[in-house]
């Protein structure tokens, strides 16, 4: 084993140089046995990382913690006899040019790459760099949002294929931080025929959907098409920008929840069925917040901003508001300006939907003369603190 090693880091290594000097632990041992041996040590992944990789000792010891409970979750685990095979992993990274410290991420990220198959991930590694084209920071960084692609599968079909959709390799990265089981879905069986579904039905964003809710493609289609169908019988129109949050919510609701929901809305705002689905097809998000979080939101605009529920259902996205950092702040605001003379009528709808730095330039910071306070009295409530009536 130890001439193999010797054999192989060589011509791993004259591959492509090194960056920077890379320490190879020199103790043969077994990589995270849960059995012990008379005639091999037991490896110490933790010492291991800490000699070859240059991490701390703390975080080397969480790393070997997250290592086996990782290695708890594997039916038939295999274990590695030597140091060799961490030591020829790691020289696979160093060969696409990953840097000690990218090394060091990489491994802390998915610890047990160290006992992965060289034979398959070498092709695999090499790929993206001669397949994919990707640079090695952006080789470095994909490694890091999706640890475990490479112990699975050929990761560039899918690679090519999402840089496609969704327009670039960076988009990519920022929907794997969401979902990284994109990489491990089928593409033939899930992917493709799930985005082909949407299309059927008419979906508007596809892109846009698939990004904030990744999970969509990872679904059997089936499943999909049913999720569909229910956002639509919400009366939220595919072509619909609200579409893909219908969607988000009936699939993280059942069919009983979703309906008692519905029910709620009619009985505490006391409208009808077609004014609920009319409100949902604005606002159908807020279907996803708890009943008490609802309540304690109407019952503010009611009793406190004294507004009827007809218009709450007329604007439901006042129910999407948070409370406590804009409906209760900017209702005090527009409460003192109104006591000293200086704000027309002027709904509280009007005032929350502005945006932060608008709502500040039009209402905090051109009274700062006339209205001492104002400013801070705004950031207190913002915090949930209540402030005194009068400033």
């Amino acid at each position: 084993m130890l001439r193999l090693r010797n054999s192989l880091l060589p011509l791993l290594r004259a591959a492509s140089p090194l960056p920077s000097p890379i320490h190879i632990h020199p103790c043969a041992c077994r990589l995270l046995s849960t059995s012990t041996s008379a005639a091999t040590a037991a490896f110490s992944l933790e010492d291991y990382l800490v000699a070859a990789c240059g991490i701390a000792p703390a975080q080397a010891r969480e790393v070997s913690k997250k290592a086996l409970h990782q290695l708890s979750k594997i039916t038939h685990s295999r274990f590695i006899s030597a140091a060799s095979n961490p030591d020829a992993i790691i020289a696979l990274l160093s060969g696409v040019g990953l840097s000690r410290a990218d090394i060091a991420a990489v491994v802390s990220a998915n610890p047990l790459l160290l006992r992965a198959s060289v034979k398959c991930i070498s092709p695999r590694l090499l790929a993206l760099r001669d397949r994919a084209g990707l640079s090695t920071p952006q080789i470095a960084r994909f490694l890091l949002v999706s640890p475990h692609a490479l112990c699975r599968s050929d990761v560039i079909p899918k690679l090519q294929f999402f840089i496609s959709f969704y327009g670039s390799f960076e988009q990519v990265l920022v929907v794997l931080k969401r979902n990284d089981r994109l990489m491990t879905a089928s593409l033939e069986r899930l992917i493709k025929p799930n985005i082909a579904l949407l299309r059927q039905w008419g979906v508007r964003d596809i892109v846009q959907l698939c990004s904030n809710n990744a999970w969509v493609l990872t679904f059997n289609p089936e499943r999909v098409k049913e999720f569909l169908l229910r956002a639509e019988q919400l009366g939220v129109p595919p072509t619909s920008r609200m579409f893909r949050h219908a969607v988000a919510v009936v699939a993280g609701k059942p069919k009983e929840k979703v309906a008692a929901k519905l029910e709620f809305f009619k009985r505490t705002l006391g409208c009808s069925e077609s004014e609920v689905s009319t409100a949902m097809c604005k606002v159908p998000a807020i279907l996803g917040l708890s009943d008490e979080i609802l309540l304690r939101k109407i019952e503010f605009l009611v009793n406190e901003a004294a507004m009827e529920p007809r218009h709450i259902v007329e604007r439901p996205v006042l129910l999407a508001y948070s409370l406590e950092k804009r409906l209760v702040p900017r209702h005090y605001v527009m409460k003192v300006l109104r006591e000293k003379g200086l704000l027309s009528k002027m709904s509280l709808y009007t005032l929350a939907k502005l945006g932060e730095e608008t709502f500040k330039l039009r209402f905090i910071d051109c009274h700062k003369d006339s209205v001492p306070g104002l400013a801070d009295a705004y950031a207190t409530a913002c915090t949930g603190i209540v402030v005194p009536s009068r400033v």
